[in-house]
C-alpha cells in the first residue's frame, strides 16, 4: 500500500475531455463517472498530493486550471475517437499553464499512442495510471528527471522514447478506493439507461479472449487481474443504489464469483439496479451464477457481446463460440429474471442478405433491445494493423463505430439505409413497438425531461441521410436538430 503523507506535495488536474462526438449509437445513455481517474487521484493523495478531477463532459478547463494551479495535468484518453479532442485539450491547458507537465493516459493513448505524441503533449502514459501518475508527480515535485519514471512515451528534444515498462501487473488491490468525493458535484449527471444518478464499479480488469475487432486483451496480453472479496464488497457498499460494474467480462472465474455473492449477501448489500458485461458461452456453462447474483439487485440486467447472427459471423470476428450460446444464454438469463441486451456488429462488406439474416435473428429471438455497431478497426488491434492501407487518412472522429472508414459493398447509400432500417427495429425507435410514452411510464415525473432529450438524440440513428451527412467528412459535422442534453439540475 502507499505511504500516507499529512502535508501537500504537488497540484495535480486531472481531464476526462468531452469526446465530441455522441450524435450515434448509445452514448447518450451512457454518461458515467471517470473510474480510472478516480484512482489515480487515490493513489496521488496517499502520495500525499493534491488532485482535482474535472468532468470536461459539463465544465470549462481554463477556469479549473487557474483555480487549481497545476504543476502536473493528466487527460484521459479512452477512445481513439478522443485523440483530437485531447489535443486540443492540451492545447487549451498549455495556453493556461506554460509551465505545466502534461500527460495523457487511458486505454487508447496506451494501446496506441502514436496520434498523441505531438509537441502540445509531454509524456504519455502506456500502462495502469494508478503506477505511473503518482511516481511522475514525485518525480516532478523532487525534481527528478521523469525518464526514471515507468510506462511512459517521453517528449525529448530529439523525438519520442519510451521509458522502462512497469516491472508487474499492478496489483488491483495495490490501489485504494478510488476518490469518488472528487466528482460527486456532477454525480445527478451520470447515468446509463433508465437509472440515475449511476455509479461504476471496477471488480476486475482484463480479458484472456481474442476477439479480433477488440484491443482490451491485446493491451494487457491477455491477462485478467481480480480486486480481493473484501476490497470489492467494502466498494459496492460504499456506492449508491445504481451500479454500473465496468469489468470487460464479469464473472469470468466462477468459484470467486460465487464467493463473491455471498460475501455481498452477508454484508447485507443490495442494489436498485446492477448491470454487468459478460460472455454467452460462460452464462450456458455455469447458470448457477447468475442465480447466486439475482438477488442482489431489484432490477439487474447482463450485457452481451452478440456480434453476430451466424456462426461464420462469430468466426470472422474470432468470438470463440457460436450463436447456440447466444440463444441460450438469453434464455437462461431471462429465466432467472435478467434483463438481456446486447450488441451486434455490423459488417460495411455485407449484402442485403446479411441484414435480413440479422433482422430475422432479432425478432425470433426477442434481441429487439441490443444496439448495433458498424465493424471498427480499433487501432492496437490486429484487424487495425491488417486494413491500416484502407484506413489511411480517415479522420478519429469516424472510429466511433458508427461511421464507415471504407466504402461499402452496398455503397454509402443503401448501407445506410439498411444500417438505419436496423436500429428502426430496435425498442429505441419511439415510433415503433415501444411509443415515447411506454418509456416515460418507466421513469420517474422528475427524470421525464431527461429521459426525452436522451431518446430525441437517438432517433437520428434510424434516419439514412443523418450519416451519409457525414459519410465524406473530413470533419464533424455537428447538427442542431434535437436539443442538445444539457444536465439536469441536481
Amino acid at each position: 500500500m502507499y505511504r500516507v503523507y499529512n502535508s501537500v506535495r504537488l497540484n495535480v488536474l486531472l481531464l476526462r475531455p468531452d469526446p465530441g462526438n455522441e450524435r450515434f449509437g448509445l452514448g447518450p445513455f451512457f454518461r458515467v463517472e471517470p473510474l480510472g481517474l478516480e484512482y489515480i487521484a487515490a493513489a496521488l493523495l496517499a502520495r500525499g498530493h493534491s488532485p482535482a478531477i474535472v468532468d470536461l463532459r459539463f465544465r470549462r478547463v481554463s477556469s479549473w486550471v487557474k483555480r487549481t494551479r497545476p504543476r502536473l495535468v493528466g487527460i484521459s484518453c479512452m477512445h481513439a475517437l478522443e485523440y483530437d479532442r485531447v489535443l486540443e485539450t492540451a492545447r487549451e491547458v498549455r495556453r493556461a499553464a506554460p509551465d505545466a507537465f502534461i500527460v495523457v493516459g487511458g486505454h487508447a493513448a496506451a494501446a496506441f499512442p502514436g496520434p498523441l505524441e505531438k509537441s502540445e503533449i509531454d509524456a504519455v502514459c502506456v500502462d495502469d495510471g494508478e503506477e505511473t501518475v503518482p511516481a511522475l508527480a514525485d518525480a516532478i515535485e523532487k525534481g527528478r528527471p521523469v525518464s526514471g519514471v515507468p510506462a511512459l512515451r517521453r517528449k525529448f528534444s530529439e523525438g519520442w522514447t519510451s521509458t522502462a515498462p512497469l516491472a508487474d501487473r499492478t496489483d488491483l488491490d495495490a490501489v485504494p478506493l478510488a476518490a469518488r468525493s472528487l466528482v460527486e458535484r456532477d454525480r445527478r449527471r451520470y447515468h446509463c439507461l433508465l437509472f440515475r444518478p449511476v455509479w461504476l464499479v471496477e471488480t476486475a480488469r482484463g480479458c484472456p479472449y481474442r476477439c479480433n475487432f477488440c484491443s482490451v486483451w491485446q493491451l494487457y496480453g491477455r491477462s485478467f487481474r481480480e480486486r480481493s472479496i473484501g476490497a470489492v464488497v467494502d466498494d459496492l457498499a460504499s456506492v449508491g443504489e445504481n451500479v454500473f460494474i465496468a469489468d470487460d467480462l464479469f464473472w469470468n472465474h466462477p468459484d470467486r464469483s460465487l464467493a463473491l455473492a455471498r460475501a455481498l449477501k452477508e454484508r447485507g448489500v443490495k442494489k436498485r439496479w446492477l448491470l454487468v458485461q459478460t460472455r454467452t458461452d460462460l452464462v450456458c456453462r455455469r447458470p448457477d451464477l447468475l442465480e447466486a447474483w439475482r438477488p442482489l439487485a431489484k432490477d439487474f440486467d447482463v450485457f452481451f457481446g452478440l456480434e453476430a447472427a451466424s456462426d461464420e459471423g462469430l468466426a470472422g470476428v474470432v468470438k470463440d463460440t457460436g450463436v447456440w450460446a447466444s440463444i441460450e444464454a438469453a434464455n437462461i438469463a431471462r429465466s432467472f429474471g435478467y434483463g438481456v441486451t446486447g450488441n451486434f456488429l455490423v459488417d460495411p462488406d455485407w449484402d442485403e442478405a446479411r441484414f435480413r439474416e440479422l433482422w430475422d435473428f432479432v425478432a425470433e429471438h426477442g434481441f429487439q433491445r441490443a444496439g448495433y455497431t458498424i465493424l471498427t478497426p480499433l487501432p492496437g488491434t490486429e484487424l487495425f494493423q491488417r486494413l491500416a492501407p484502407v484506413l489511411e487518412g480517415q479522420p478519429w472522429f469516424k472510429y466511433d463505430m458508427h461511421h464507415v472508414l471504407w466504402e461499402p459493398r452496398l455503397g454509402p447509400r443503401r448501407f445506410f439505409e439498411l444500417y438505419a432500417e436496423t436500429w428502426r427495429r430496435s425498442i429505441l425507435n419511439t415510433r415503433g413497438e415501444k411509443k415515447l410514452s411506454d418509456w416515460m411510464r418507466q421513469v420517474s415525473v422528475a427524470d421525464v425531461p431527461y429521459i426525452t432529450r436522451v431518446l430525441l438524440r437517438t432517433q437520428r440513428m434510424m434516419r439514412a441521410e443523418a450519416y451519409l451527412k457525414e459519410h465524406h467528412a473530413s470533419v464533424p459535422v455537428i447538427a442542431h436538430e434535437y436539443p442538445s442534453e444539457a444536465a439536469p439540475a441536481s
